[in-house]
C-alpha cells in the first residue's frame, strides 16, 4: 500500500528510508512521516508507506514531499494487521525504530530527538529496528 500525496509547494523531495535489522518473521514494514504538529498523533501522519519486509534490509521510498523538518516512525508488522502490537504491559511485540535511530526512554522519543531536514531532491536516512 502506498499513500504519498504531493504536498503544497513547487519543489518536491523524495525520501528513501533504509530500514535495517529486519526480522525473518516477515510481514510488512510500515513507515510514517510526521511534521512537528502531527508527531504526537500516531493515527495522523503526513504520509505513510507499507511494503513487504525483506531481511536484513527493506527500502521504503516516499515521493512528492514538501521539503521541511520531519520525523519518521517505522515498525515491522509481523501479522500484517496494520497496527503496532504490544503486550498487556504495553511492551512492544514487533520491531520498531525512529529517525536518527533515537532510542525510547520509558516512552517513544519526542520530535526534537527524531527530527531531520528534508531537502529538495533525493534524501536518504537509515533506521535500525529494535
Amino acid at each position: 500500500m502506498l499513500f504519498s500525496p504531493t504536498l503544497a509547494g513547487d519543489a518536491t523531495a523524495t525520501l528513501t528510508i533504509e530500514v535495517l535489522d529486519v526480522s525473518p518473521k516477515g510481514g510488512d514494514i510500515h513507515a510514517d512521516l510526521y511534521d512537528r504538529a502531527s508527531y504526537p498523533h500516531d493515527d495522523n501522519p503526513i504520509t505513510f508507506v507499507a511494503v513487504p519486509a525483506k531481511m536484513p534490509e527493506t527500502v521504503v521510498t516516499m515521493t512528492g514531499l514538501t521539503p521541511g523538518t520531519y520525523a519518521v516512525k517505522v515498525f515491522q508488522d509481523y501479522n500484517r494487521n496494520g497496527e503496532f502490537d504490544m503486550n498487556w504491559l504495553g511492551l512492544p511485540l514487533e520491531k520498531y525504530g525512529f529517525s536518527n535511530d533515537a532510542r525510547p526512554i520509558l516512552s517513544e522519543p519526542g520530535f526534537e530527538r527524531t527530527k531531520f531536514n528534508l531537502s529538495p531532491g533525493a534524501n536518504t536516512i537509515m533506521i535500525h529496528l529494535r
